[in-house]
């Protein structure tokens, strides 16, 4: 039955995308992000609905009238060297078969980066993408904290078969990014009803987790809140909620949880950790064997953690966007990564001081904020995880992109606006 919905949903909706773009980049997100094909037991889950919707968008948006010029801030432009350079780097990828195959995953994200740049500009669009990658990831959270309740967090909260999110490291980071997106769309609805189900959908997602058992988790979390009352206007309010709630949440969890997160301050008897360490030190052996081409997509790979590791036996993933970056596409490669963060921020704070005190722009000022909180989420809980890739960041880089804009646009045309107002009010008050 779940196989049969997800058909009719996608192949009904197919030939909308073909016609109208925007349309297709919000099937193509909720594909991506909630990955509901892969919920059911049948057809629909080794079905290639992503490759169908991609080409489909891909046809209509070369003969779209909805696309516009791609604003080229900084911001875009540091994205675009990004995709250069790691194209260079895949062609001198050590692992050509693996890497390649990573290289097809990673562009297909970005090209649907770009088109929604290039079609999603208007501020409905923009909000209309919010809820869907909102929505799509949060399902996981409310499953998940309903499953935290029932099991008394004894097991672990994962996401979706064969999905960036199946891990329950990466479910809990992309749920903390998505709760200070919650929290923006339960200020802005004006339903009452919608408010009540988004607050206790957002605390259902804190539950979850606390039920993936993630240490990186707890930490990024926990930055989190901090910047989310920070960036809130009524702090002391959020920061008493937030006292009272969290050890209400943390009760549910067992003994094993809190041994768990106490090794956090005991990482050097920990096999884990140390395992993470021995990856980060075989990722800057490889950069400066190879500052600038580095090691490629999929360079983590027991071969070369014989040339590379301290220690070569102790094979492991990267465990960090960091030093998934610097092995895999150099220093320079490095370099633009974090580019791209610290342009990320500075594109927050300017969206925020244009849009300050202007009530049409409330929508816009807010939801940076909360991007920006989503960012400090990412920056600090990537630091243990390699998700350098990961299409939940870049799709809110884009949102970011897109709401900046629409900002600059409007600022724009109240500037053109202004002086032709005065002058008629003036003209009449001297009739």
């Amino acid at each position: 039955m779940r196989d049969l919905l997800v058909f009719a949903i996608v192949f009904s909706l197919l030939p909308l995308a073909l016609i109208r773009t925007p349309i297709g980049v919000l099937l193509w997100n909720w594909i991506g992000f909630m990955n509901p094909h892969r919920l059911g037991w049948g057809s629909a889950f080794y079905f290639k609905f992503g490759a169908v919707i991609a080409a489909t968008t891909m046809i209509g948006f070369i003969f779209s009238k909805d696309r516009k010029m791609i604003p080229m801030t900084p911001l875009v432009v540091a994205l675009l060297c990004l995709i250069v350079w790691m194209n260079v780097t895949t062609y001198y990828a050590l692992v050509p078969e693996d890497a390649f195959h990573q290289w097809k995953k990673v562009m297909k994200i970005q090209i649907f980066i770009f088109i929604a740049l290039s079609c999603m500009q208007e501020q409905k669009r923009i909000i209309q993408l919010l809820w869907v990658i909102t929505l799509s990831v949060a399902y996981f959270g409310i499953k998940g904290g309903i499953f935290t309740l029932m099991n008394g967090g004894n097991l672990l909260v994962l996401g979706p078969r064969g999905s960036q999110i199946e891990d329950n490291n990466t479910l809990a980071l992309a749920l903390i990014m998505v709760v200070p997106l919650m929290i923006y769309l339960g200020r802005m609805t004006d339903k009452k009803w919608l408010k009540w189900l988004l607050l206790v959908s957002t605390l259902l997602c804190g539950l979850s987790i606390l039920g993936s058992h993630s240490r990186g988790a707890l930490l990024a979390a926990s930055a989190m809140l901090l910047f989310l009352v920070l960036k809130s206007q009524r702090r002391f309010y959020l920061g008493l909620f937030l006292a009272l709630i969290i050890p209400v949440l943390v009760h549910f969890m067992p003994a094993a949880w809190f041994e768990r997160m106490h090794t956090i301050q005991t990482y050097e008897q920990d096999a884990s950790a140390m395992g993470r360490i021995n990856a980060w030190y075989f990722a800057y052996n490889l950069a400066k064997d190879r500052p600038f081409k580095g090691g490629g997509f999929e360079a983590f790979r027991p071969g070369l953690f014989e040339r590379y590791a301290p220690v070569p036996e102790d094979y492991h993933d990267a465990h960090s966007i960091y030093f998934e970056i610097l092995g895999e596409q150099g220093f320079f490669g490095l370099l633009i990564f974090l580019s791209i963060l610290a342009l990320a921020w500075r594109t927050c704070q300017k969206t925020q001081k244009l849009s300050k005190n202007n009530p049409d722009l409330k929508w816009a000022h807010e939801l940076v904020a909360m991007i920006q909180v989503s960012i400090i989420a990412y920056m600090v809980g990537g630091a243990f995880l390699g998700v350098a890739y990961f299409d939940l960041y870049y799709s809110l880089i884009a949102i970011l992109i897109l709401t900046h804009h629409s900002v600059v646009n409007s600022q724009t045309v109240l500037k053109q606006g202004v002086i032709p107002v005065v002058k008629r009010e003036f003209r009449t008050s001297m009739a």
